[in-house]
């Protein structure tokens, strides 16, 4: 444990993976706003000091809770592939399988139509009182993170070959510290303060995206983006515990955490021990069986039934649950690991309203690519697809691939009591799943839930299985883990590969909020 302590406020708590945008959504908060304007300016001003995991040129989701009519609300803000997209099209230029960097692996941008959807129906400020901390950061500069120097370092050949890229994060080598600005971003963030989503999906912005993606080959048009529209929906609900849980539905993984939880919820938790050899054992192996059933059946809903009773069926879930085997690993054999980096981030303001919030350009440095007079950093999330005419996850022209961005809540007694969710692709369920044992089975507090040594059940693309484990969980867990089979593979400390996670506990009893923030990132929970 590093011995940070929770943050205990009574107005508001805005909890982040970077300080300074805890920062941002704080000072909205302390200014009138409420926990939807302070979740965008945090959210903005992420996009500014950890651009390598996040970036307006990738998809959000959000849940919200308006404690006006305490009603819940999803918000899914992915884009679709492009209306010429096809698997005939991408087999034409020579492609096998989906890229996973180039403008063939982008899809349409969602974040801002994201943004815009949540000022509208829950805003109290103006887009451009929103995002002034993100747009004078951007201007003026922000000093990096080590992480993120890290991260260009290790991406420096991916964005060496893209012009536009290789001009915003490579005009020399970083160390933590240095400051970069990125004057092409802020006008842009300009551009959408004034005009909202026109300001973005057409016009002049609009334009450098079709053509900076165009010339690389990309099918994206300026249709495509005029027609974006982001999308509310419902989220889904199992029990756990007395708790409600509560996920995104497809085309998010949500659907396979709350099938990890009701396989969970049979088994003598708290016998097991917290972080034992015995419970890591069990949850990798419900793991394996979750994903079977994610990668088999989720994808964009409007292009396949989904069989969400298959999640939701605690009958099911107790028949997988039987089958693992608690003294020997088994088969596991399934889709490699996608591997991914995202912010996760959520607020609590002061009358009740909670917002749990994912974004994404889903691996480092997305597409690796840029558009030049915007400073616009494009995902990847399309690699998520597949080219395979059999399988539910193919490309076709419109549909959203899956997605691995699930933020989450827990509901006591009809009304929020936990906003949680972590970044990390396929690690996202995993470390969900270690925070709702921590602070449901063991009644840990947010801080001591997300600092509890965690692991993460990985398969390569060659089919080898393995576990990334934090070796604070003892050599007697690592020896009980290695006996049932499980190759370990022992993680440097305080890993970011193990996700940043983020949580805020509503203590209606002593009308206070508990914030935690991941160390394994740069962030806190910043409240008042």
């Amino acid at each position: 444990m590093t011995g940070r302590p929770n943050t205990y406020a009574q107005n508001g708590i805005v909890a982040t993976p970077h300080y300074l945008a805890s920062q941002a959504g704080l000072r909205v908060l302390q200014d009138g706003g409420n926990a939807v304007d302070a979740i965008i300016a945090a959210n903005a001003m992420l996009n500014v000091v950890y651009p390598h995991q996040c970036h307006i040129g990738g998809d959000l989701f959000a849940m919200v809770w308006d404690p006006r009519d305490s009603s819940l609300h999803g918000l899914n803000a992915s884009g679709p592939a492009g209306a010429g997209e096809s698997v005939e099209r991408l087999q034409s230029l020579g492609l096998s399988s989906m890229p996973l960097r180039g403008a063939n692996s982008v899809t349409v941008p969602g974040t801002v139509g994201g943004w815009q959807a949540l000022a509208d129906r829950f805003g109290t400020r103006e887009l451009g009182h929103v995002l002034a901390s993100a747009i004078a950061y951007a201007r003026d500069g922000a000093p990096m993170s080590k992480l993120f120097a890290r991260a260009v370092a290790v991406n420096t050949e991916l964005l060496k070959r893209d012009a536009g890229a290789a001009g915003v994060f490579l005009p020399q080598s970083w160390k933590g510290g240095d400051v970069l600005r990125q004057p092409a971003l802020a006008a842009t963030f300009e551009r959408v303060a004034r005009e909202g989503t026109d300001g973005f999906y057409r016009g002049p912005v609009a334009d450098d995206i079709v053509t900076t993606l165009g010339a690389l080959g990309s099918a994206i048009s300026h249709d495509d983006l005029a027609a974006y529209m982001p999308e509310w929906v419902t989220p889904l609900r199992t029990t756990y515990r007395g708790y409600e849980l509560l996920e995104m539905p497809p085309n998010t993984q949500g659907p396979a955490v709350l099938l990890l939880a009701n396989i969970a919820e049979g088994w003598p938790v708290t016998e097991f021990g917290h972080t034992t050899a015995a419970g890591i054992h069990a949850y990798v192996g419900a793991k394996h069986l979750a994903w079977e059933e994610r990668d088999r059946h989720i994808t964009d809903p409007k292009f396949y039934d989904v069989p969400l009773d298959r999640f939701l069926n605690k009958e099911l879930a107790t028949e997988l649950r039987n089958s693992i085997d608690l003294e020997r690993v088994g088969a596991q054999s399934g889709a490699p690991s996608e591997d991914g980096d995202t912010v996760y981030l959520c607020a609590v303001d002061r009358n009740g309203m909670a917002v749990s919030l994912i974004q994404s350009i889903y691996n480092n440095f997305g597409s690796g690519v840029v558009a030049p007079e915007a400073g616009i950093l494009f995902q990847n999330r399309g690699a998520a697809f597949s080219l395979d005419p059999t399988d539910a996850n193919v490309i076709a022209p419109g549909k959203r691939p899956r997605h691995t961005l699930i933020p989450a809540m827990l509901l006591k007694d009809g009304t929020p009591e936990i906003i949680f969710g972590t970044m990390g692709a396929d690690g996202q369920a995993q470390t969900q799943l270690q925070l709702l044992l921590g602070m449901v089975d063991f009644e840990l507090e947010p801080q001591e839930a997300i600092e509890t040594p965690r692991w993460r059940s990985t398969i390569d693309p060659d089919g080898r299985s393995w576990l990334l484990i934090e070796a604070e969980v003892g050599e007697d867990v690592i020896a009980g883990l290695r006996r049932r089979g499980h190759e370990t593979v022992i993680a440097e400390p305080w890993d970011s590969n193990l996700g940043h996670a983020q949580a805020i506990k509503i203590d209606r009893e002593r009308g206070v909020l508990i914030g935690g923030a991941d160390p394994r990132g740069d962030g806190i929970a910043a409240g008042w």
